[in-house]
């Protein structure tokens, strides 16, 4: 016993004050120990044996006479002695009767001593049969009885416990092992199955902390083993593979130690708020941190150590599976062909020198997989065999014809594409073949709206393909579904989406890089020049469907036209249209909304159609402009408005007007105005849900300058998202304003109230000319605080020489838009529409200005000084 923590403390009058000083001073003494590039496994055990002796001293203070006749039990993580900076204390009071009432008075004073030094232990008080009748219940606190550990009090109950939850009474290795499997497979299914998430839980993930857990638990159930150190006398792996296990668990330890010392709490996410401290902590310090060189490469670190384990989890527990469950009868082998068996379900080399004979087999096992649907995976033993041999797919090896077609068969397989790719990946098969996916193996994307490593994004991509292709998924985007089933090759899909991020990271544009990348591989693997250039052109084009959708005014006919001109065909518009769904829900599964999937769907419709009809017979304007007209006005009369009063409320609008709103948006627009009186004005009105599926907010009243930056700081300050904008104003100086505008969280506006708050906190700011101070509910992400957007501000020509775009890029923020509105304002600029497209924390907005005599701002001098009134207003921050 420390003399520190003796019993003697206890006589001081102010003991409660000395043991917290005591844990201070210890907490701070294991801060100042801890370095960040050395094992953590003493300090774990430092802080565990410190914490024994304050409960012991405490135990003995409080329970006298009882001291001896109980239980104190150490569980969980400090059972192991593992004790982070602020990991749980979890204890046991293990009790001789259920009769608690000799003891209750001092166990209730003992667990108030404790709360009140600040240990706040997670505690609990049950005798030997309670233990044993909840564990039997569930597994997890049969688990934690496992790592058990006798603090002090009555040795003899404590190897009692432990007599009675033997596997032979309760918990049987293999129902101990299922169980952990069940678990495993649902906490991975939380974190998509993937250890790439770029704000990874380090203890939870995949390849984290639990998996390292999970491994010792089922060993230990079945053996009895007190260290994994006897994985190798069990025959379970090499000494080489062993130590690589040691070294995962260091490194993981020793972020989440430098983790919990940073953030002051029992902290397990790796989220963006701490990464770069740590990077720097760890020794990956960058001179500049224009590309996040030091989070890039700490990040990478961390994700290279979880696939290590990662792997190793699946290895061992697969090995755990044949010696515990199966037995005998797993080693039966069932040959597959010359150079491969089934062992258990598992693909097993016949012997340890088939990749050296014929080292295609290196690629042909994934294939024999897709073609077995009986097969459960690669056996451990061949796991270690291809990790060996990775060295064997080296030049030579890429321009094999037989490897080239066996890697192509693997995208024309109608099943375990996916799969397959994510176990090619983890066991190093994708990177060795294709020396360029290396590049983007574990690397992260700091863009705000992936969440993803690049290399698990593209997976994800082909996996979303996938989806079109089973009925069983239909329902999702029954579209897409459709349209997959008019792809005569779905490869050229799989492949595209494999290459269409592979350059990211390297200077310049990915697209056109990965354009050449992909085309030598189209060369390499004899496709047809049909396919080549299909597949090449779908990577170079593969950001161009969301653009022309999200940043370009999809109404107007010239777009359109000027779109189905690049695209050329149907057959390629069903390849990006599908490419581009796909894409957009990998980066981040929360960014897809209704908006964005009827925006795709509208833009494939009317490219389609102009397609169907020739790209030589483009519909006159003229002829759309009496189109839109007439439906309107059919429209109308149908709900009772007469042509006079149509035709007297039409008059003041541009011809303009008739081709940027839908037949609908014109008949909701035309009923509000023809029955409204001057003193209705400001006219506001919200439809909360239109075809796009977002809401619509409309504003009619008097011109008065300042209209948008109001109507935006007010929409902003309700936590609403803008997604579009358009400005009318007519010939009597009157505006028209219309916003599409979405709930933040993505969701569309469906509460009856907030409609009625939306429309009255708008024209209340209207007709007082000013917004009112108080707290905004818009959220700026925490990853935008820590990655900041550059802001950029761009000129654009209008192909039809009506406007000047102006294109900005900076990181959203509360009050954006009406910043720029109030640089408008003092700038004569006047804003026709504007594309606000928001990934993220990422703003890509597009305003189509003229000056005041409604001419394009074309003059360089001009456009700088919008530009500068624009980067006032931002950097100010108000």
């Amino acid at each position: 016993m420390n003399k520190s923590t003796s019993p003697a403390l206890f006589a001081e009058n102010d003991s409660l004050q000395l043991f917290k000083r005591l844990i201070k001073e210890k907490a701070d003494e294991l801060r100042q120990k801890f370095d960040p590039h050395s094992s953590v496994a003493e300090l774990l055990k430092e802080k565990s044996d410190f914490i024994d002796e304050i409960l012991s001293c405490s135990w003995r203070h409080f329970l006298a006479g009882h001291a001896e006749k109980l239980s104190l039990l150490a569980v969980g993580g400090y059972g192991r002695r593992e004790l982070f900076p602020y990991s749980d204390i979890d204890i046991v009071i293990l009790l001789d009767s259920a009769d608690t009432s000799v003891y209750e008075e001092a166990l209730a004073n003992f667990f108030t001593f404790l709360w009140d030094i600040g240990l706040k232990p997670g505690q609990s008080v049950r005798t030997i049969k309670e233990c044993v009748e909840t564990a039997k219940a569930d597994q997890t606190i049969m688990t934690s009885l496992m790592e058990v550990r006798l603090i002090t009090g009555s040795m003899a109950l404590f190897e009692d416990l432990k007599q009675q939850i033997t596997p032979d009474k309760i918990w049987p290795s293999d129902q101990f092992f299922a169980a952990k499997m069940q678990e495993q497979a649902q906490r991975y299914a939380k974190f998509h199955d993937t250890a790439y998430n770029l704000e990874p839980n380090i203890k939870e993930g995949p390849g984290g902390l639990r998996d390292r857990q999970v491994i010792a638990w089922v060993f230990k159930r079945h053996y009895n083993s007190s260290t994994l150190k006897e994985l190798i006398k069990y025959g379970f792996l090499p000494e080489s593979e062993y130590l690589e296990l040691v070294a995962a668990v260091e490194v993981l330890w020793r972020i989440r130690y430098a983790l919990h010392l940073l953030t002051n709490r029992c902290e397990d996410r790796l989220i963006f708020d701490y990464q770069r401290h740590l990077a720097q902590q760890f020794g990956f310090s960058a001179g500049s941190y224009q590309y996040n060189e030091d989070v890039e490469q700490f990040m990478q670190f961390y994700f290279t150590t979880v696939l290590g384990l990662e792997r190793l989890n699946e290895m061992l527990l697969q090995l755990f599976n044949e010696r515990f469950i199966c037995g005998e009868i797993a080693c039966k082998q069932i040959p597959i062909n010359d150079k491969f068996a089934a062992i258990n379900g598992y693909l097993e080399a016949v012997d340890d020198y088939v990749f050296e004979r014929q080292p295609v087999a290196l690629l042909e096992v994934f294939l024999i997989l897709q073609q077995n649907s009986a097969l459960k995976g690669v056996r451990a033993t061949t796991i270690r065999l291809i990790r060996k041999s990775l060295h064997l797919i080296d030049d030579s090896f890429r321009q094999n014809k037989v490897a080239n077609r066996l890697f192509l068969e693997i995208f024309r397989q109608p099943r375990g594409i996916t799969t397959q790719l994510r176990r090619m990946n983890r066991y190093g098969v994708l990177a060795a073949y294709l020396p360029s996916f290396a590049n983007i193996v574990a690397r992260m994307q700091y863009d705000l709206f992936h969440i993803y490593t690049v290399d698990e994004h593209a997976i994800f991509v082909i996996r979303n393909l996938r989806r079109f292709s089973l009925p069983k998924h239909s329902d999702e985007l029954p579209l897409c579904n459709d349209i997959f089933f008019l792809i005569q090759k779905p490869e050229i899909l799989y492949i595209a989406a494999l290459f269409h991020d592979i350059a990211k990271g390297r200077h310049g544009d990915h697209s056109v890089i990965g354009e050449d990348i992909a085309r030598n591989f189209c060369l390499q693997h004899d496709l047809s020049s049909h396919d080549t250039k299909l597949i090449t052109w779908l990577v170079r084009n593969h950001l161009m469907m969301s653009m022309t959708a999200q940043r370009k005014d999809i109404s107007d006919p010239d777009i359109i036209h000027e779109f189905a001109r690049k695209v050329g065909s149907i057959e390629y518009l069903n390849y990006l249209y599908l490419l581009t769904v796909a894409d957009i829900r990998a980066t981040n599964p929360e960014l897809w909304n209704s908006w964005k999937d009827s925006l795709l769907k509208e833009l494939y419709a009317v490219t389609y159609s102009a397609l169907h009809k020739g790209l030589q017979n483009p519909v006159a304007l003229s002829d759309r402009l009496q189109e839109s007209k007439k439906e309107a006005k059919d429209e109308l009369i149908k709900f009772g408005l007469s042509e006079a009063a149509i035709d007297d409320t039409w008059q003041l609008v541009s011809d303009d007007y008739f081709l940027r709103y839908s037949t609908d948006e014109i008949a909701w627009h035309t009923i509000a105005i023809a029955s409204s009186r001057e003193t209705d004005l400001p006219l506001v009105l919200l439809r909360p849900q239109t075809q796009r599926g977002s809401a619509e907010i409309f504003v009619y009243t008097r011109n008065e300058g300042s209209i948008f930056s109001l109507c935006t700081a007010t929409l902003d300050q309700l936590g609403l998202t803008i997604l579009d904008a358009k400005i009318m104003t007519t010939v009597d100086n009157y505006v028209l304003n219309s916003f599409q505008v979405l709930e933040q969280s993505g969701e569309p506006i469906n509460e009856l109230y907030r409609e009625v708050h939306i429309c009255r906190a708008l024209r209340n700011n209207l007709l007082h000319r000013k917004v009112k101070e108080r707290r905004n509910i818009h959220r700026q992400s925490r990853q935008a605080k820590h990655f900041p957007i550059p802001t950029s501000i761009q000129f654009h020509a209008d192909p039809l020489n009506r406007n000047t775009i102006l294109e900005l890029v900076t990181t959203d923020h509360a009050g954006l838009l009406s910043k720029i509105g109030r640089a408008f304002i003092k700038q004569n600029v006047n804003l026709h529409s504007a594309k606000i497209t928001t990934i993220g924390s990422r703003a890509e907005d597009m305003f189509y200005i003229t000056d005041q005599q409604l001419e394009p701002i074309a003059d360089a001098g001009r456009q700088e000084q919008i530009r500068e009134e624009i980067m006032t207003m931002l950097d100010a921050g108000g």
